[in-house]
């Protein structure tokens, strides 16, 4: 049984105190048998003092497809039909607001973070963050309808860190920061504002099925304990960022799949476009 006091020392023994800042990345399952489940992982991330970032995403909820010919170049999108199909998709779908529950890929740890701890969001309606903690205004307040991974941005001026519990980088979100800094992975996609109301929102990122493949570069900067039978490790953001940004300079499909259907190919060809146009600038 893994208690919230060993769960406490592993996370200090990664470094966690109150002058930290982390993104969190975690499943629950990863921990083996946890006395009191998720509320005991929450509450010992908090019982560090660090600020959290927390994915809490709506799609689910919020999303709609892309309205029938609306077409943009690589971005990969699932269309609606017909305008009809459209219309009965958009009055499934609900607005975003603050307590809106966080999608169930995400995992258990954020919707009970979301449930049982003071927090503020942020109001992206696909992609929004929760935080927690000292600086948690000032990062969500980076998020802009724009740049939704502006929180990131933030995190990585705080000489923050990425904390993955039990995930691999495939769950890390800091690597489609990276991407998009070099025009790669920048989708349009779709969400309910209000009733019969919708809107096209930018620079959403695409698949990470392949970023694992950036472990063994960021294996130096990495700190790692065992808690209970979760892999618990600590990156520095920054350091995550100029890795990533590094392989896709060296390669533009560096951490994608090969595969032609797949969000991974509509991002290269965005990639290579951006290259063809800095080569043309010069």
């Amino acid at each position: 049984m893994v208690t919230e006091s060993a769960i406490v020392h592993g996370l200090r023994a990664l470094g966690l105190n109150s002058a930290s800042a982390i993104i969190v990345h975690a499943s629950l399952r990863s921990f083996g048998k946890v006395s009191g489940g998720a509320f005991t992982v929450c509450q010992a991330l908090l019982s560090t003092g660090a600020t959290l970032l927390v994915p809490a995403g709506s799609w689910d909820l919020t999303g709609v497809p892309a309205p029938p010919g609306l077409l943009r170049p690589h971005n990969a999108v699932p269309m609606a039909s017909t305008w009809q199909a459209f219309d009965e998709a958009l009055s499934r779908a609900v607005p975003f607001a603050d307590d809106l529950p966080i999608d169930q890929e995400l995992g258990l740890i954020p919707e009970t973070m979301r449930r049982a701890f003071p927090y503020v969001r942020s109001r992206h309606p696909l992609m929004s963050y929760l935080a927690l903690g000292a600086h948690a205004q000032e990062l969500v307040a980076a998020q802009r309808l724009d740049w939704p991974l502006g929180p990131l941005e933030a995190l990585a001026e705080r000489e923050g860190d990425v904390l993955l519990l039990g995930v691999s980088h495939i769950s890390n979100t800091a690597i489609h920061l990276a991407e998009q800094y070099l025009g790669r992975s920048r989708f349009y996609r779709y969400a309910k504002v209000t009733d019969r109301v919708w809107m096209e929102l930018p620079n959403i990122s695409g698949q990470s099925h392949r970023f694992d493949e950036i472990e063994p570069h960021c294996r130096a900067a990495t700190q790692e304990v065992m808690i209970g039978s979760c892999r618990a490790r600590r990156i520095p953001i920054r350091e995550v960022l100029a890795v990533a940004h590094r392989l896709i300079l060296a390669n533009p499909a560096a951490l994608l799949c090969e595969h032609p259907d797949c969000r991974c190919f509509a991002a290269l060809q965005q990639r290579l476009e951006t290259l063809s146009r800095e080569s043309k600038e010069k």
